[in-house]
């Protein structure tokens, strides 16, 4: 469940009718805050971005599933997460909640470093060059 805080602040981006990746970004703000505490690890920085992105559609933020090289079953889940986001929410399972995060607290804590972070948009930047 996300932060009050971070609710506001991706309803305030859309009342100033900012972009709704711009709106996801405070959901990977928080999760990488959350890495960083210690709450929870994650394999990679770019795991932890797609937990703060699931976190965003699920509270309602209107992301499109991700575009090309990902497989079918990322695109499935990214449209289950929207359409939990457009009804009205109902509780986690508390054991497959229970679960989750027993798995994330196994993981790493890099993955939210400054030189991770980095590294990762040096890699997909060069990726949108390619392309473009």
């Amino acid at each position: 469940m996300p932060e009050k805080r971070t609710m506001e602040r991706a309803r305030e981006d859309a009342r100033e009718g900012k972009a709704p990746s711009t709106q996801a970004g405070e959901f990977v703000r928080e999760e990488m805050e959350h890495i960083r505490e210690g709450k929870h690890g994650a394999r990679n920085t770019k795991q932890a971005i797609a937990i703060g992105l699931s976190k965003a559609r699920r509270a309602g933020v209107k992301l499109k599933p991700p575009a090309g090289r990902y497989g079918e079953e990322v695109k499935k889940k990214a449209e289950q997460d929207s359409e939990e986001g457009a009804h009205a929410t109902r509780k986690p399972s508390a054991k497959r909640s229970r679960t989750v995060t027993q798995a994330l607290k196994r993981e790493g804590h890099s993955a939210a470093s400054r030189k991770a972070l980095s590294n990762q948009a040096r890699r997909v930047a060069k990726q949108r060059k390619a392309r473009s």
